[in-house]
């Protein structure tokens, strides 16, 4: 029977894996009819897909569902566009989303981890997602961006509600512009421009670039609603998803768990194993600019391609070993992050999270199991992680 794959079904999504492993090798260039979509899922495939930007855009986003829809995109939007104007704004984004600014604030984030998990100490168990990593990455975020803790719930549900699908079925697309325009935080904007600080928002408000017209200018205040909803939820869903993996895959491996306890200098390892075993953005989305021609087939241009990080994350032509858990592996270079111009801008933030929460974690609880009864994956086809994820000591 031809192997079947897509991104919205239930069982699939539970364990991707064995149906990973029947498209590499039976199926390296699949098309599913039923969604229009195509799919690359070996490491070299899908690596050589990241950095051919001009075959696969990000002009359509990297959303499957926006890539699909015939809403037109919103110009100047760092998530849907390519060179020349994705340069000019990733430049002007990594001049504000400095590694010294994610570093200043790693002590405001323990300071964070330590209050939430304090209070467990003594208890035979809790939700990691509920009481950690549902927050957490939105309060960073706040830290960066400078948004009270009181307006942060609200942004991260609105957030993760333009992420959410029903079980089963696609993301519903209205407007394909509401999922970037950050309308959200207009009032928050408008008050930081009259109070300013040493925040992300000031820095965006006030930094001068040179546009595709070239004029030097400031960002218009829908452009700084754009960007700071970027910030915001991107790195909102896939980190939070980060910590529950993190929880989980260390709870069934007890032995690389007590090593890391021991040697801390391996949390980086653990981090990056994780991503690598267990994607927290299992695919993205490239709109095909160009026919792609690839294992005897023309994929036609105006195609829908899915690249699956999921899949070439667990190549065995790329990786010895690829579905056995090993933070001492030695090759721990993985897709999850992307490759080349789309590489993730917030993924030393993300490793930084994640390392951070982890070693809060084994200071207060070397040994942890897992409620299997009640776990729960949260219902997104972009993202893949927990919902409910209760660990017992």
């Amino acid at each position: 029977m031809p192997v079947y794959y897509d991104p919205y079904d239930v069982a699939i999504v539970a364990d991707p894996y064995p149906t990973y492993a029947a498209l590499r090798d039976e199926a390296p260039l699949y098309y599913n009819e039923r969604y229009d979509f195509w799919a690359l899922s070996r490491y070299a495939d899908v690596d050589a897909a990241l950095m051919d930007w001009e075959t696969f855009s990000n002009s359509r986003s990297d959303i499957l569902e926006l890539v699909q829809s015939e809403f037109d995109m919103p110009k100047g939007v760092m998530m849907f566009s390519d060179p020349p104007i994705h340069t000019m704004l990733r430049g002007l984004m990594s001049r504000v989303f400095t590694p010294r600014r994610m570093a200043a604030i790693e002590d405001q984030i323990r300071d964070f981890c330590v209050n939430c998990l304090e209070p467990h100490v003594g208890s035979d168990g809790f939700d990691i997602i509920a009481e950690l990593a549902a927050m957490m990455p939105m309060r960073v975020i706040g830290m960066l961006l400078g948004i009270p803790e009181s307006e942060q719930i609200s942004v991260r549900d609105a957030n993760d509600a333009n992420l959410r699908t029903k079980p089963g079925a696609p993301m519903k697309v209205a407007r394909a512009d509401a999922i970037a325009d950050g309308r959200i935080y207009a009032d928050y904007v408008e008050w930081r421009s009259q109070h300013p600080s040493d925040d992300l928002m000031t820095a965006l408000l006030n930094v001068e670039f040179t546009d595709e017209h070239g004029v030097t200018r400031k960002l218009t205040r829908k452009e700084v609603l754009h960007y700071t909803q970027v910030v915001a939820g991107a790195g909102n869903e896939t980190t939070g998803r980060l910590i529950g993996w993190l929880a989980k895959v260390l709870a069934e491996h007890p032995d690389q768990r007590r090593q890391i306890a021991q040697d801390r200098t391996l949390l980086n390892r653990a981090v990056d194993e994780t991503l690598r075993f267990e994607p927290t953005g299992p695919h993205v989305a490239r709109y095909v600019a160009r026919d792609f021609e690839c294992y005897g087939t023309t994929v036609p241009a105006g195609s829908a391609m899915l690249l699956l990080f999921g899949a070439a994350n667990r190549d065995p032509r790329r990786y010895r070993d690829p579905d056995t858990f090993d933070i001492n592996r030695e090759n721990l270079a993985h897709l999850t992050f992307g490759k080349g111009l789309h590489y993730c801008l917030g993924a030393n933030l993300a490793r930084l999270e994640g390392r951070v929460a982890l070693d809060e974690l084994l200071n207060r609880w070397p040994e942890w199991g897992l409620d299997y009864d009640s776990m729960q994956l949260a219902p997104t086809s972009t993202v893949r992680g927990w919902e409910k994820l209760r660990i017992t000591f």
